[in-house]
């Protein structure tokens, strides 16, 4: 009868120390998924940092939310794409790049910026612009995001704005005038002459008479734009009486754009419009 106890206690003893090391396996599987959950709760922040408005709230620890109230929105985007940071500062538009590492880690270029004077301004723009010097990793938490140095208070904080598309953007403009002069389409001429700005990847596309076009554009605060890469397809269209040179030169030149009425002017400078376009829309 004693042998009979000592061999149910053995059995229940060692089923125990079964179950015992199952849970310890399990704590060391889970501990070493951990890691991977960390990283890939970076990876989300990572995504979710960029391509999207941040709208300053506070600047070493100052309340910034007035400045809202006002209708001067400081903020700043990443574009993914093009790893380019830009910005406003409160008058000047800013601009640079940046590199996104693991662990939340993040630095910024040397920033451009414009030089308009602003002297109503109560905001030390270098202070903002100091923000992108010093940061060197960042958090986000609901909804809100945080540069930061080392481990100290943050340099400042953002709330997420909303990405609102410019009325430039992702319309069909037609050309109406060139230089001054009206433009008709041309009785052989493939299709009229016009250019669409492509939200996705700031593209330009368009048809400058004979050739097709495509490019990028940037845009700024201030109604302020530039053209770079453009580049045509290599169609000889003799009996097509267009000028192509002239229409690509408003690309080349103009620096600002002016909106009325879904009546576009592509400007340099103050001068007169470079090109007259109107907005087309498509059932």
């Amino acid at each position: 009868m004693k042998i009979k106890i000592v061999t149910l206690a053995l059995i229940a003893f060692t089923v125990m120390s079964c179950n015992t090391g199952k849970k310890s396996n399990s704590n060391s599987e889970n501990s070493e998924t951990d890691p991977e959950m960390t990283a890939t709760e970076n990876t989300n922040d990572a995504q979710s940092i960029e391509n999207t408005r941040w709208i300053i709230t506070t600047l070493e620890g100052q309340d910034m939310s007035d400045r809202e109230n006002n209708g001067q929105i400081i903020y700043f985007t990443l574009n993914s794409e093009e790893n380019t940071v830009h910005g406003f500062s409160g008058c000047n538009t800013f601009m640079g790049t940046y590199t996104l590492e693991e662990g939340n880690r993040i630095s910024f270029s040397q920033l451009g910026s414009t030089r308009m004077v602003c002297p109503d301004e109560k905001i030390n723009e270098s202070q903002i612009l100091s923000i992108f010097e010093n940061a060197d990793n960042f958090t986000i938490s609901g909804g809100k995001l945080s540069l930061n140095k080392a481990k100290r208070a943050p340099l400042a904080e953002f709330k997420k704005g909303e990405m609102e598309l410019e009325p430039i953007v992702e319309k069909y403009w037609k050309l109406k005038t060139l230089e001054g002069k009206d433009v008709k389409m041309a009785d052989n001429q493939e299709q009229e002459i016009y250019f669409r700005l492509q939200s996705q990847g700031n593209r330009v596309t368009g048809f400058a008479g004979c050739n097709t076009v495509n490019g990028e554009y940037t845009l700024e605060e201030g109604n302020r734009i530039r053209f770079k890469g453009m580049l045509t397809t290599l169609k000889a269209c003799p009996d097509v009486d267009v000028n192509e040179s002239e229409f690509l030169k408003v690309f080349e030149l103009a620096d600002n754009y002016t909106i009325v009425d879904d009546v576009l002017s592509l400007n340099v400078g103050r001068r007169a419009p470079l090109a007259v376009f109107e907005a087309v829309y498509f059932d």
